[in-house]
């Protein structure tokens, strides 16, 4: 059986480096998920990551074992911010995780499946951060909305309606571009 978060922050206390580590690959998507949300950047991400992890490890002391969570995407989210706002970055947000759909037969199939990462990705870049982070956290991570609400400090409402908004705004933005090619 999986240790809890708050058992693991306990042993990671301790001097558990493999607690650590643990909760370093139990929340590492996440985590890469919220940065990506502000930095726009793959590279950038991975660097407030690693540094968010860093950070967190150097002042475990001050979480709540049981708010483990939230209190490491906060320290993501702030790190990210910092980052962004020193290197006002406007880079596209790459879409990785949709690079792996392919059709290994059908070049044109390819094409078109190439031409709809790229207008999502755009569609999902032009979305407000708040709603970039919540749409990649429940979307992509499978976060639920209390999860996401609890990580970014937002109640659980709000959280639902933020992710409709998301969707909405991606869906239309995707209706109008196929419009336009038509």
């Amino acid at each position: 059986m999986a240790l809890s978060d708050s058992d693991l922050v306990e042993k990671a206390r301790r001097g558990d480096e493999e607690a650590f580590e643990t909760l370093v690959r139990r929340y590492l998507r996440p985590a890469h998920a919220v940065a990506i949300a502000i930095v726009r950047d793959s590279a950038d991400a991975e660097d407030v990551v690693q540094d968010g992890f860093i950070r967190a490890l150097e002042q475990l002391d001050t979480c709540q074992p049981e708010r483990f969570a939230a209190w490491l995407m906060r320290i993501m989210r702030n790190r990210a911010i910092s980052l962004h706002r020193k290197k006002k970055v406007r880079a596209s947000m790459p879409l990785e995780w949709a690079n792996g759909i392919r059709s290994r037969s059908d070049p044109a199939h390819d094409a078109e499946r190439a031409g709809t990462r790229e207008r999502l990705s755009e569609a999902i870049e032009s979305l407000p951060e708040r709603q970039r982070e919540v749409l990649l956290l429940h979307d992509l991570e499978g976060w639920k909305h209390r999860e996401i609400g609890d990580a970014l400090d937002m109640k659980e409402g709000t959280v639902r309606y933020t992710l409709f908004q998301a969707r909405r705004a991606v869906r239309a933005r995707l209706g109008a571009e196929s419009h336009k090619e038509i």
